[in-house]
């Protein structure tokens, strides 16, 4: 769109905005000042009136909403408003009214929230409508809604707008309302299986748990530094340590990190951990939870994701990270021993190293990132990580150089994080000093030295599993859609200028 044409756009939106305040005056000036009303008794919905339509034909009921649509025709008229259920019509003539109020209400405008009581009946089209007896101006639009000029179809505008958004777009609305559903059967999931819901703490003196760079802030009275929570889990498994067998947090996360369509700097996760299981166990469970919540606001576990089919039904491809490399790439890392041999074949395979990752375990996470992760469309576990690129899951009997962890892929993205967590305290203070030794090196998503966390594994931490999935992005798989900002109310958005 031009410059001028956004110039009068502007224009027509100002000379409207003139003309609602000129009426919300005189409304004021008769006494009628709709701002004013703090109450409104409602008997029903658009829903409940569409939905039982034969046990209220006839009856009175009492709605409220906002006008979408206005059709004047002398004497009486149509309009349409919607509440947090949909549409609904409402026929309103003079003779119902009277002239003074009949002349009131065709001065309202699109956008205006107004109540209607009056008889349930259906038009000479069979559309359920409601036949206005009274009609109560609840709350004045003094700002027309984008339609009446151009819609609402920029993104970002939608973004930043998402009030609006919500009311023009009702699209926008279902796919909200199925991720409160989606974690609310979540919730209904872990509570079944014994888990208790918790809270810990957003601001933390240490930045642990995941391999992130955190936001920075600072306390005042304290006078100290403080980071916005990169991940739950170290405070989770303290709770176990502390008694509790099963625990889960769901609650936003920070990282200060780049944004694309799978990541906002702050998002919701779930973290849960569980005494006396292992990654296996967490396995089971990420399969029941998928297809529960599919199930639950699809209706089947066959979706279709940006044209793409992809089915959670069935038993998930389990296979570990090194054979799938293996599969994609023809790169065997089971024969190759040393970090020397691991440089070489990323030479050869033209697999960009970074500085200070120059060892076979990172190499073999960056061959996976490489070939990999983009290929895996139907729900597949890849399992048994490097030890270098899991610094909190437990290393592997066989092979002490890989762990017992696991992630979920689902359509080339990466839904779920699990291990079989790491309870020996001298193990874990080798590995934080690896993370100091990474930060020192430049690595800024390197974690720190949680000394406290290594007094409470050394108090004793039993077996545990414990599992980490990201719950917009599963609401995106949920509900199609494309970017993170598609399932978030409100997204990160860099102000205007």
């Amino acid at each position: 769109m031009s410059e001028n044409e956004n110039m009068e756009i502007e224009q027509d939106i100002n000379h409207l905005m003139q003309i609602r305040r000129e009426k919300l005056e005189e409304l004021s000036n008769n006494g009628k000042n709709p701002f004013e009303i703090t109450k409104f008794n409602r008997t029903h919905t658009s829903k409940d009136v569409r939905d039982n339509y034969s046990e209220l034909e006839g009856k009175y009921v009492t709605i409220a909403g906002r006008i979408m649509s206005k059709r004047i025709m002398g004497k009486a008229s149509f309009c349409a408003i919607q509440d947090s259920t949909g549409k609904i019509q409402s026929y309103v003539s003079i003779n119902d009214l009277g002239e003074e109020i009949y002349k009131e209400f065709k001065t309202y405008d699109v956008g205006d929230i107004i109540g209607i009581t009056g008889f349930v009946f259906k038009t000479k089209t069979e559309e359920i409508s409601v036949h206005a007896k009274e009609i109560t101006l609840l709350s004045k639009s003094l700002r027309p809604l984008p339609e009446k000029f151009h819609g609402l179809k920029d993104m970002d505008l939608r973004y930043r707008q998402r009030y609006i958004d919500l009311i023009v777009n009702p699209e926008v609305k279902d796919t909200f309302i199925k991720r409160s559903l989606i974690i609310s059967e979540i919730r209904k999931i872990l509570d079944e299986k014994g888990y208790l819901e918790v809270e810990t703490p957003v601001l933390n003196t240490i930045s642990g748990g995941a391999t992130a760079r955190p936001f920075i802030t600072h306390h005042n009275t304290l006078d100290i530094d403080m980071y916005l929570r990169i991940a739950t889990e170290l405070n989770l498994k303290r709770l176990i340590v502390g008694g509790y067998d099963k625990v889960y947090e769901i609650g936003r996360i920070f990282r200060n990190e780049g944004m694309d369509i799978r990541h906002n700097p702050e998002f919701t996760s779930i973290e849960l951990y569980s005494a006396f299981e292992d990654y296996e166990a967490m396995m089971n469970l990420a399969e029941e939870m998928f297809k529960r919540c599919a199930k639950k606001v699809c209706g089947t576990t066959k979706l279709t994701y940006q044209g793409t089919e992809i089915d959670l039904g069935g038993k998930w491809k389990k296979i570990t990270m090194i054979d799938s490399i293996k599969e994609a790439s023809g790169v065997d890392f089971d024969k190759i021993e040393t970090d020397e041999e691991a440089v070489k074949i990323a030479k050869e395979k033209n697999v960009e190293v970074p500085k200070g990752k120059e060892t076979r375990g990172h190499i073999i996470s960056l061959f996976f990132d490489e070939f990999v992760e983009k290929i895996l469309v139907q729900p597949t576990f890849i399992y048994d990580y490097p030890v270098e690129v899991s610094p909190l899951a437990k290393k592997k009997k066989e092979d002490p150089r890989l762990t017992e962890r696991f992630e979920i892929f689902i359509g080339g993205r990466e839904y779920g994080n699990a291990f079989s967590e790491l309870n020996d305290p001298i193990d874990q203070y080798e590995r934080f000093k690896e993370e100091i030794k990474a930060r020192e090196n430049g690595d800024d998503e390197a974690g720190m030295m949680d000394e406290d966390y290594i007094s409470a594994l050394e108090i004793g931490l039993p077996p545990t599993g414990g599992m980490g999935i990201g719950i917009d992005r599963l609401i995106m798989l949920l509900t199609d859609s494309a970017s993170i900002r598609d399932v978030l109310l409100f997204p990160t958005m860099k102000p205007l200028a």
